[in-house]
């Protein structure tokens, strides 16, 4: 583990923004249960990665028309019970940090792990997720035709 101090700027970077932090596993569970519309659910990291590419594509792509309902992240390494409570959720994919899961009525429905995010630039991220937005957060994202 890091220490906090360390940590705080790369947490407050996705505060700041208005994603929620969870640091134990009954406040991920209970914005999953307590979340209407799609939940984004940020594993954070102290990688490279992580602080040049999905930090700066998710602050951009918060720009964007259509968010998800509500966002919220947790730190990989440093809140384990928070960590592994949201990567239970992410069903068919291995642990991987920094990741991004998009789910509706606790259910995944997107994913965007690590190899998808070590490969790109934050700009690429950033289409990433406001194509994942539009899909899956707007007004009819998860209707049934």
């Amino acid at each position: 583990m890091y220490p906090e101090i360390m940590l705080v700027p790369m947490r407050e970077e996705l505060t700041r923004i208005g994603i929620e932090e969870t640091r134990t596993a009954d406040a991920v569970d209970d914005a999953v249960r307590g979340t209407e519309g799609t939940l984004m659910v940020v594993v954070n990291s102290v990688c490279g990665c992580a602080a040049g590419k999905m930090r700066p594509g998710i602050r951009r792509a918060f720009d964007h028309a259509t968010k998800p309902a509500r966002s919220i992240t947790v730190f990989a390494g440093q809140d384990g019970e928070a960590t592994d409570r949201a990567r239970g959720y992410f069903t068919g994919y291995p642990p991987s940090s920094p990741s991004i899961g998009f789910l509706r009525e606790g259910q995944l429905v997107h994913m965007i792990q690590r190899s998808d995010i070590e490969t790109r630039t934050a700009d690429q991220i950033e289409a990433l997720l406001t194509q994942a937005f539009d899909q899956y957060c707007g007004a009819t994202a998860g209707a049934k035709s």
